[in-house]
């Protein structure tokens, strides 16, 4: 599966510039899914990253595990899912140099948490390289109730939380790393379009 590019559209909306070697530097690595081909396609390119990397990877039904195990890497873990993983993560971001790069592939939602927690352990934006891989479900947060919905593949969706219909934005809050979901009938009470899947 090669990396999704999303139509353009309003500035908030992440841009995801893909996976670029930068040479033998300390580098952590985090990927969900199909995003541990670019991570394979990332050391195929350098061959000399997987010696000071770390690798977090959770296969999602993805068969890349054993693979991504044998290549050497300074540090591999795989998980369940992101919350399962997130102390391991915390712990390698507060031991990481100033130096270190961050290597992040996946889905939306793992991308964005994930540079959140960099951002707030102190990483620097330009020392984060991410590539989207996989699944175009968005993780949602609803304005109205500020309840976050998870995997989110159509619009519109129903709120999890609330239980409003809410129409799928582009408009993008990174300090809550979820897209924006506004109520789709507030003016005609009842008035609903049909559901579509989410395209990039």
């Amino acid at each position: 599966m090669s990396a999704t590019k999303f139509t353009p559209s309003i500035i908030s909306r992440p841009v995801y510039g893909g996976l670029k070697p930068h040479g033998a530097v300390p580098s952590l690595m985090l990927a969900n899914g199909p995003g541990g081909e670019a991570l394979l396609e990332l050391i195929k390119a350098d061959p000399t990253i997987p010696g000071q990397a770390h690798v977090i990877y959770i296969p999602e039904g993805c068969g890349l595990g054993k693979t991504l195990e044998t290549k050497g890497f300074a540090g591999y873990f795989e998980g369940a899912s992101y919350p399962s993983i997130l102390p391991r993560f915390r712990k390698l971001l507060a031991d990481a140099g100033m130096n270190t790069r961050l290597y992040l592939a996946g889905t939306e939602g793992l991308i964005g948490q994930a540079t959140s927690e960099a951002l707030a352990a102190g990483m620097l934006p330009e020392a984060i390289d991410a590539e989207h891989r996989g699944s175009l479900a968005r993780r949602m947060q609803c304005v109205h109730c500020k309840g976050i919905t998870e995997n989110v593949i159509t619009d519109p969706f129903t709120c999890l939380h609330c239980g409003l219909s809410l129409f799928v934005r582009d408009h993008y809050s990174h300090r809550h790393a979820a897209f924006q979901g506004v109520c789709v009938d507030a003016e005609a009470p009842g008035e609903i379009p049909p559901r579509q899947e989410i395209k990039a």
